[in-house]
């Protein structure tokens, strides 16, 4: 199974199992991290910002223009910052590394 590895606010380092097929997001629900996700996945919200590890950012398709107008609304946004729920695991992503944000900003 891929894992991929959360940095918590704290910067606690967590390694989880990360099925092949599901969002960040999901997989961040799935094992009780901390990420919002408000709009449950349907890229109207900012609550599910990331900041990927710059080793992996390169290995990433590049985000909508959706996503990027959504980004423009994400609290702490860094050059690496994507939508949780618009990063899917994949075999290439096994052994991703996400930090989460120093906080969310909820405009719904």
């Amino acid at each position: 199974m891929p894992k991929m590895t959360f940095i918590e606010r704290d910067g606690t380092r967590r390694e989880v199992e990360a099925p092949l097929g599901l969002s960040v997001l999901e997989i961040a629900h799935k094992h009780d991290v901390d990420i919002e996700g408000a709009c449950e996945g349907s890229l109207a919200c900012s609550t599910c910002h990331v900041i990927v590890d710059e080793a992996w950012f390169g290995k990433l398709n590049g985000p909508t223009e959706d996503e990027e107008d959504m980004l423009d609304l994400a609290f702490d946004l860094q050059e690496t910052s994507r939508l949780g729920c618009q990063l899917i695991m994949s075999e290439e992503l096994d052994g991703l590394v996400v930090k989460l944000p120093a906080g969310t900003r909820n405009a719904s």
